[in-house]
């Protein structure tokens, strides 16, 4: 008995005002003629606009109003992504995300059973303005990092607003992202590309990240990433961390995102020392570091020893 096909779903984010509902209309309206779509709008508000905006005569939209997604994830957006599922059986599912949603929970919910089962989470494509995104006070709001860092597909929309400094500033800002994205883009008018809905990572297991220009010279980098699936130990990871100078003599940098338990964690070392924060990235666990010189089989050893 062959195994039906899961449902590709996109989550479609982005903060309040950036052109998500404008960009989601072009994307039905250059999606392949091969594809069936269907489409789920949540909104912070009881009465749903965004529904009604993106409504087809061939395009089945369903509506969760009233808050965020991941303060309503659990029974209603199940119930909701589930009937959607039995009665069209499309090939593709796209979920516009209220710009107050927290995108990591509804990407856990996904995830999980029963959804977990008919679904493969694809690309995450976070909208954002260039102005907004190189300012501090956005940067400062936890729910703003949250969608940044989420996305697999980071677009600058609204490019025509921003002047040459800006978008210089959102380029160097955006390159700087770990884990780095897929595809960082500019766009305006929300002319997003339907082709970035397949852009997903790869995963692969060993990786050779860049070394920034202002690094200096004669040093080595690595990197290596490990499926969403396999958990980490915090207390195998917290030793880990503390035993990296003595793994490595002249480490320079080491940083990753790791799954523990049913968290995600950042852990950042540099200059000595190391801190943790969790984090919103769902993609893949992930490792790179920076050192004048590696045994790719030690660490390796050492990061498989932090299984959970």
């Amino acid at each position: 008995m062959s195994r039906m096909k899961k449902t590709i779903v996109n989550l479609f984010t982005g903060f309040l005002g950036v052109g998500k509902t404008t960009a989601l209309r072009h994307l039905i309206a250059t999606r392949p003629a091969s594809e069936k779509w269907a489409v789920i709008v949540n909104e912070f508000g009881e009465v749903g606009i965004d529904g009604a905006a993106l409504m087809n005569d061939d395009l089945p939209v369903a509506e969760i109003a009233g808050g965020c997604l991941c303060c309503v994830a659990g029974p209603q957006m199940t119930a909701t992504v589930a009937t959607l599922l039995r009665r069209e059986r499309p090939d593709r599912l796209l979920i516009e995300a209220s710009g107050l949603a927290h995108a990591a929970g509804v990407i856990d919910e996904l995830r999980a059973k029963p959804l977990g089962d008919a679904l493969e989470v694809g690309a995450v494509l976070t909208l954002v303005d260039p102005r907004q995104f190189v300012s501090p006070d956005y940067l400062r709001q936890p729910l703003y990092r949250d969608q940044v860092a989420i996305a697999d597909v980071l677009v600058a929309n609204k490019t025509d607003m921003a002047d040459v400094e800006t978008m210089d500033a959102f380029r160097v800002q955006a390159g700087k992202l770990f884990p780095p994205k897929s595809v960082i883009a500019e766009v305006r008018d929300g002319l997003v590309n339907v082709q970035w809905l397949d852009a997903a990572v790869t995963i692969k297991p060993r990786y050779r990240p860049a070394i920034p220009a202002e690094s200096g010279n004669g040093w080595d980098s690595a990197g290596w990433t490990f499926p969403p699936e396999q958990s980490f130990s915090g207390e195998k990871l917290t030793d880990f961390f503390d035993d990296l100078p003595k793994l490595l003599p002249g480490l320079v940098r080491a940083k990753g995102v790791f799954k523990v338990l049913d968290s995600w964690v950042w852990l950042n070392w540099a200059e000595g020392q190391w801190g943790a924060s969790q984090v919103s990235w769902r993609r893949d666990s992930r490792f790179e570091l920076i050192a004048p010189a590696l045994d790719n089989a030690a660490i390796e050893a050492a990061l498989q020893a932090c299984f959970e």
